[in-house]
């Protein structure tokens, strides 16, 4: 009789814990959740590398005219090239007409201008905030067209997020050569871009 009533309890315990079990598990990867996590992660939540507003964080406009000595674009010029590229692609998304361009992708980071890097930076953060939002409230068959075209802008994104293109602080950093202990070639100070 013990043995029947441990056998029925251990069955009740079995039972009725699976549905928690079940609760905990991961849920599967949608479409939707894989696009959101790339817009978040190049936007608001570090994850392998800086999003933008964490690159762009607290950096005066003095320090976002600042161009690396070998040459590149400053972090205002990429943070205006950025806006400009997602704002393009927010408005075809959005079916509104695009503002005319001639082509030259170099026009891109010429318009920065330092007395406006706050305005450009609030910009870009509504920005992507917008595409965040547009993304979670799309059905199934606009997300299935838009995805690609969110891929690239997602990686587009993360590329001029390197600490030693964006930070000025970390100049002296990488002219050193001190970089990441794991060859992906990376500065470590405070703005690294990845956390391995």
């Amino acid at each position: 009789m013990k043995h029947a009533l441990a056998v029925v309890g251990s069955s009740l315990v079995l039972m009725l814990s699976l549905p928690c079990y079940a609760q905990n598990q991961p849920q599967p990867a949608t479409l939707l959740s894989l696009l959101l996590h790339e817009l978040h992660t190049t936007h608001t939540e570090a994850d392998w590398f800086v999003p933008i507003n964490v690159a762009v964080d607290g950096l005066t406009a003095e320090q976002a005219n600042w161009q690396p000595p070998a040459g590149g674009h400053s972090a205002g010029q990429l943070t205006y090239h950025l806006l400009f590229w997602n704002r393009r692609s927010l408005a075809k998304f959005k079916g509104e007409t695009l503002e005319k361009f001639s082509g030259d992708n170099d026009e891109t980071f010429v318009k920065f201008d330092n007395k406006q890097w706050n305005d450009t930076v609030k910009q870009l953060d509504q920005v992507m905030t917008d595409l965040e939002k547009l993304v979670e409230s799309a059905d199934d068959q606009k997300l299935a067209l838009w995805a690609t075209t969110i891929g690239t802008i997602c990686t587009h994104n993360c590329l001029p997020c390197r600490a030693d293109r964006l930070c000025p602080q970390v100049a002296g950093v990488v002219e050193s050569g001190e970089r990441c202990e794991v060859s992906c070639g990376v500065v470590r100070p405070s703005r690294s871009c990845c956390k391995h």
